[in-house]
């Protein structure tokens, strides 16, 4: 139990600095979450493609990706635009994000069950 813990507080504390780094080298609304968000799911699905066991995929599935990734950013940031009365940007940011990270899940997990 304690090093479960440890793997994913240490997986989260990467992730969380890691978005923080993305969201200061890319600017522009909402491209930053995009971008972890797709990422992200990458990352999980390769580590789940790779199977690379229980204490790993806690570090990193539960901890890098869950702190990496941010579905309330996402959520927000598509209310946002619609506020602004961008509802088209609002579609695009919406559809778009789900499209590309299913689609990076999908891509990462084949990558990773090739390894």
């Amino acid at each position: 139990m304690a090093l479960s813990a440890l793997a994913v507080g240490l997986g989260g504390v990467a992730g969380a600095l890691a978005r923080y780094g993305v969201g200061l080298a890319i600017e522009g609304r909402a491209r930053d979450t995009l971008a972890v968000n797709v990422a992200g799911s990458f990352v999980l699905g390769v580590v789940l493609g790779v199977d690379v066991g229980t204490t790993a995929l806690l570090a990193i599935g539960v901890g890098f990706c869950g702190a990496f990734t941010t579905f309330s950013s996402f959520a927000v940031e598509t209310i946002r635009l619609l506020e602004d009365d961008y509802p088209r940007a609002a579609a695009v940011n919406a559809v778009g994000t789900l499209v590309l990270a299913v689609l990076a899940v999908a891509v990462g997990t084949a990558i990773g069950r090739a390894l």
